[in-house]
């Protein structure tokens, strides 16, 4: 992983014409070389190249607690709701996610090892303040529903809920891939203001893209749940196994159903605006244990569009 970090620098130095101090050689033969290291690793460009989740305990965050081979991952906890167990190549990790009302503080997941007696492993969770976004809704009507729309809305939540709870015991993988090109255009954890309105914090990462993009999917998995949502337009959840799932929202069609086996990188459907959104993009979420956590810390090869974000804001 740290070769592939250093070859994407290294491109993208070229890619926004930055004068690398020590080369010697042309940049278009330096181009070259990384083109080859890219083969010969066997690794494909920054967008579609997958990478392992990146650790950050904060609120809406994640936790990898490393597992020795006396400990029995099925029997993890973390506020009552089974763990994930991830592996990068020859180690295990528990893969905590948490929820962005965490507070700050002290944790521990409980688990037992291979002679039934429970063990403790600890992490301190660091604070984090996410900004606010005013954001402009023309569709009125999406902001603040009709009563008529209620029953509609309480339906599809129940839907959701059971989606978000959905537990496949498989194993699971998150070596996640990029699963649209274009530009971050909202990041997780936002303050949210409808038209002046106060709402929920953005609970995912949203890739603006013209409409009719294709969407591939982040990694291997199970639909389990899609269709037209009030808020949210037309959306899917993916299951990846052990509590780890990926959503897809406010897409222009969708070309796969309840029950179909997707492979990671297959096209599922296309970037949109239906739903309350403000232009065409794809709204990614991901969810551990029950909890809706950040996506970029499961592609940190998008940390150079991310930076550009930040750097626009």
């Amino acid at each position: 992983m740290k070769i592939f970090y250093k070859i994407t620098w290294l491109f993208s130095c070229i890619l926004h014409g930055l004068v690398l101090p020590n080369l010697i050689l042309p940049n278009l033969i330096f181009s070259g070389l990384i083109l080859t290291g890219l083969i010969f690793t066997g690794l494909s460009w920054p967008g579609q190249a997958w990478a392992f989740p990146q650790s950050s305990p904060v609120p809406g965050g994640i936790v990898l607690l490393p597992l020795n081979n006396n400990h029995n991952p099925d029997t993890a906890r973390f506020k009552n709701s089974k763990l994930a167990v991830i592996r990068d190549e020859n180690k295990r990790y528990l893969l905590v996610g948490l929820s962005l009302a965490t507070k700050p503080g002290n944790y521990a997941v409980n688990i037992e090892n291979n002679q039934g007696k429970v063990e403790k492993l600890s992490f301190k969770v660091k604070p984090k303040t996410y900004k606010a976004q005013y954001l402009t809704i023309k569709n009125k009507r999406k902001v603040n529903p009709y009563q008529k729309d209620m029953e509609r809305i309480l339906a599809e939540k129940k839907r959701k809920t059971a989606a978000r709870k959905n537990w496949l015991n498989n194993p699971t993988h998150a070596n996640f891939t990029v699963p649209v090109d274009g530009r971050i255009s909202s990041i997780f954890g936002l303050r949210r203001f409808f038209n002046e309105q106060a709402r929920r914090p953005h609970t995912g990462l949203d890739i603006a893209a013209p409409e009719g993009t294709p969407i591939q999917a982040v990694e291997s998995g199970t639909v389990i749940e899609s269709g037209d949502f009030f808020f949210s337009g037309n959306m899917i959840y993916l299951d990846h196994g052990q509590g780890l799932i990926s959503l897809y929202a406010h897409m222009h069609t969708i070309n796969v159903k309840p029950g179909d086996k997707i492979e990671k990188g297959q096209i599922i459907g296309t970037v949109g605006e239906t739903g309350r959104v403000t232009g065409p993009h794809l709204h990614l979420a991901i969810i551990a244990n029950q909890t809706l956590v950040d996506p970029l810390q499961f592609m940190p090869q998008l940390s150079a569009k991310a930076a550009e974000y930040f750097k626009a804001k």
